[in-house]
């Protein structure tokens, strides 16, 4: 698996390896099928950390274990959503917005789950690069693929809270590849949040017996 830590090209200066542009790209088209309620979203988004696990298994140890519970949460929520499939009108996952304890409980372990991963990150240096920043986007794309698996439009602002650490933080660190695929992650977020706000509106209306779909 070497070839994944090679050099694909070079894109204004930025030197890009296979293994970023291969997950980010696996990881927009995620999103994109995620925007579409496709049951789909969680078997891409599972083999983008695939990908990335075995470009940094051996050498970046805590990059790979991150990328094994983005897997987990991935099969989580391929069984979601095959539990959930055909309740909206068109047979796909229904939408909804998520409580206001719901949101809480999100919140708070976001938090939390923050301070707890950069903790560790500190502790062990060798886990991350930049362990505040490192932390809170993992624990926000945590946090956001549960929300997306409960199928909650608050799915949609974590991502968008995400992108705004995570764009910057790339083109720091010298991942470009990885700060344009954010940016265009920023207009698929605010397109897909749009599309499942008005969505969750149809959901919530209840199907007469008989009617059709």
């Amino acid at each position: 698996m070497n070839w994944l830590n090679s050099e694909a090209f070079v894109l204004f200066g930025q030197h890009i390896i296979w293994s970023d542009m291969v997950g980010n790209v696996l990881g927009l088209i995620a999103l994109a099928l995620g925007w579409r309620r496709s049951l789909w979203t969680w078997p891409v988004q599972f083999l983008s950390g695939l990908v990335l696990f075995a470009a940094f298994y051996g050498h970046l140890t805590g990059s790979a274990g991150k990328q094994v519970v983005v897997m987990a949460v991935a099969l989580y929520g391929w069984w979601q959503w095959n539990r959930g499939k055909g309740r909206a009108a068109d047979g796909r996952i229904s939408v909804r917005f998520a409580t206001w304890r719901e949101r809480g409980a999100m919140i708070a372990a976001a938090a939390a789950g923050t301070v707890a991963v950069a903790l560790l990150f500190t502790a062990y240096p060798t886990l991350s690069w930049d362990p505040w920043p490192d932390a809170y986007i993992f624990v926000g794309t945590i946090v956001a693929m549960y929300a997306q698996a409960r199928g909650m439009v608050e799915f949609w602002c974590a991502w968008l809270l995400v992108d705004l650490v995570g764009v910057p933080l790339n083109f720091a660190n010298g991942y470009a590849f990885s700060g344009f695929v954010y940016v265009i992650y920023g207009a698929l977020v605010l397109w897909g949040m749009r599309d499942w706000w008005l969505r969750s509106r149809k959901d919530a209306r209840p199907v007469l017996e008989g009617a059709p779909a």
